[in-house]
């Protein structure tokens, strides 16, 4: 069994979450800068997939004997189009702050009934298994875009998302109700599976 995992990010908010969901996998779970690794991944793909397949095929080639997950994940808005999408960590610029980024899309909102508002958060998770094609599971919670942001617990877009089963954002949720029906949270629990059926991980 493969003694670590690598997770293709240095987002350390993504870090505790997958560490939260990923716990007692019988593996080290690292993130690229825990594991020593550098890379500067150009993701042109059509879709969250085929970035999350890019990601994880050029880590791999840098920890060819690790488990690689990588992930690419994003918010989609039905009333404009399903925009962000896969350009949700790029939206207005990578070095724009997300507090911008929510007003922005709160902006192109203004007035838009309830029942338009419908969006999701899409999280497309690809795993590099040594000897085995790389292969991906998508996870996807359904919501809302609020009126304002709300919380405190979350990063990106959180804030204004809102989940119809709490009734708050998703900022607004404990990290155990977040995991337990957030998109990476989805997407990490299936990908756990197909590991496990694969015997590469523990239950």
């Amino acid at each position: 069994m493969a003694a670590r995992i690598i997770f293709a990010t240095g987002n350390e908010n993504k870090m505790k979450e997958i560490r939260e969901i990923l716990s007692g996998c019988g593996a080290q779970v690292l993130s690229m800068k825990e594991a020593g690794i550098t890379a500067d991944v150009v993701e042109d793909g059509a879709s969250f997939e085929e970035n999350a397949r890019i990601k994880a095929g050029e880590i791999a080639k840098k920890a060819p004997y690790d488990i690689i997950l990588a992930d690419d994940s994003g918010l989609e808005i039905d009333y404009l189009n399903k925009e962000p999408g896969i350009y949700s960590a790029r939206y207005m610029g990578e070095e724009t702050s997300y507090d911008i980024k929510n007003q922005a899309l709160l902006y192109r909102m203004a007035g838009v009934e309830k029942e338009r508002r419908t969006a999701r958060f899409v999280c497309a998770i690809a795993a590099a298994v040594p000897g085995s094609e790389i292969f991906t599971k998508r996870g996807t919670v359904e919501g809302y875009i609020g009126w304002k942001p709300a919380g405190e617990h979350g990063f990106g877009y959180d804030p204004i998302f809102y989940v119809e089963e709490y009734g708050c954002s998703t900022a607004e949720l404990t990290m155990e109700q977040k995991n337990a029906c957030s998109h990476r949270g989805n997407a990490l629990r299936m990908i756990r599976e197909e590991l496990i059926k694969r015997g590469v991980l523990d239950k």
